[in-house]
């Protein structure tokens, strides 16, 4: 009976099922070293986000703007009657503070900016630096006729707001027109936050008083020296607000609520302009507030300074198909161990495996030393050089052995074009998986399954 079971052990041991289910549990296992691979990336994604954090902290952060804007206090006045036990009805006056805020009749926001790659380390962040122009008029008749009779405004502590995301960029203003004045401005925004988005500083911005403010249209200008980096977001905040940003940077990202009515790039370069009207976003021409911030976060609107090549978002999505390349080889090296009638052992499978996964550590390693698309390269051509001299080691000649070579290189072209292809890589995936399956069919369609190796 013990020799019945060795016999049968003996031969499930040496058939092709075996081997079959040995390098499903190998596939599985690698899924160990290609998880931490994984975890690896994240985590020099997050060391590079934190060293470009770093750089902007001292340069000045995102750059996003909202205004300028009037802001003016008031008072609203009611009498409310009230009955009480010992003095019977009485009339108690109610005073509650409130701000009536007014938007621009006429917006126009032109921003001229000069970029930079600031680094440190290996790691680096674009960042710019440039001129913001703010100019156009304001009407405030409409907002001060709405003012009821219960409520008064005061004229002479009239203000104006312009909400920044960040103080350290400001540099400079330059010319600070306010009809025939000049205006002088001071740190701050008062406490009128009007967005909340990314890096917001609450208080972040610049305010200046408006002496001798009466109801009647005025034209400013104000002209803004200021830096930051990664991405610019304007708030439309006028009844009719144009916007023009321009750079030297050749890949701008056009983001937020409002896409550009216009935008010319180039490779070296980049101008965009945006033409939007009160009725295209939530925002009142003016309001009165009681206390707390305005969010018109959702209608920001503006352009990333966007990196083409971005290294740990490619890395991360090599690694996240890694385990659909990892499969190919193994077939490759068990088709090539079937059709030579040579016996592999478990161990070269297994280090296949490993070689193929340091694919993916060679290729983090260098794409944050060199160009992603040199890394690649260099890292598909030595993985797929050892694949194919291993290969040569296991099997008795060059006539099978080369096969090897051929298959690592169309899986790398293939996950190449995965990565290269983001709205079309389940469609690649897919269609190379079909492929594969179809081919090891066609390939083993007579095979004996049964049969001892």
């Amino acid at each position: 009976m013990d020799n019945t079971n060795r016999s049968f052990f003996k031969k499930f041991t040496r058939g092709y099922t075996f081997k079959v289910l040995m390098l499903m549990v190998l596939i599985l296992l690698l899924l160990i070293p290609l998880n931490m691979i994984g975890g690896l990336v994240k985590d020099r994604g997050r060391t590079a986000a934190s060293a470009e954090s770093d750089i902007m902290e001292a340069w000045g952060k995102q750059l996003i703007e909202a205004g300028p804007v009037i802001v003016i206090p008031g008072i609203k006045t009611d009498e409310v009657l009230t009955r009480t036990e010992k003095e019977g009805e009485k009339i108690q006056i109610i005073k509650t503070p409130f701000t009536l805020m007014i938007s621009p009749k006429e917006l126009n926001v032109n921003a001229v900016f000069k970029t930079e790659i600031r680094k440190r380390g290996i790691f680096s962040v674009p960042l710019f630096s440039g001129t913001l122009v703010l100019s156009g008029s304001f009407d405030p008749f409409m907002a001060i006729s709405q003012i009821l009779p219960n409520e008064s405004i005061s004229l002479n502590q009239a203000e104006l707001i312009i909400d920044l995301s960040s103080q350290k960029g400001i540099r400079k203003v330059n010319t600070s027109s306010w009809g025939n004045d000049e205006l002088f401005f001071q740190p701050g925004n008062r406490g009128y936050s009007l967005f909340r988005y990314g890096y917001d500083e609450s208080g972040s911005g610049i305010y200046a008083a408006l002496p001798g403010f009466e109801n009647k249209e005025v034209r400013f200008n104000i002209s803004i020296d200021i830096q930051g980096g990664q991405l610019v977001r304007v708030l439309p905040m006028g009844q009719d607000t144009h916007v023009s940003i321009s750079s030297d940077w050749g890949s701008p990202s056009f983001q937020g609520a409002f896409l550009p009515g216009e935008s010319a790039i180039t490779g070296a370069n980049f101008s965009a302009q945006w033409d939007i009207s009160y009725l295209s976003r939530d925002i009142p021409l003016f309001l009165k507030t009681y206390g707390g911030e305005q969010d018109y976060t959702d209608s920001l609107f503006g352009v990333n300074f966007f990196r083409s090549i971005n290294t740990y978002a490619l890395n991360t999505r090599a690694v996240k198909y890694a385990i659909l390349f990892l499969i190919v080889p193994f077939l490759t090296l068990f088709l090539l161990e079937v059709f030579t009638k040579k016996r592999i052992h478990p161990v070269p499978y297994l280090l296949s495996g490993i070689g193929n996964a340091v694919f993916y550590l060679l290729l983090l390693s260098l794409s944050e030393q060199i160009p992603f698309y040199t890394a690649y390269l260099v890292a598909a051509l030595a993985v797929t050089l050892m694949m194919t001299l291993y290969s040569r080691s296991l099997l008795p000649s060059w006539d099978k052995s080369w096969y090897m070579g051929l298959v690592v290189t169309i899986s790398y072209v293939l996950l190449y074009a995965v990565l290269n292809a983001e709205s079309y890589a389940l469609l690649i995936g897919s269609i190379g998986a079909f492929v594969v399956i179809a081919l090891v069919m066609f390939l083993t369609r007579k095979l004996d399954w049964f049969r001892e190796e």
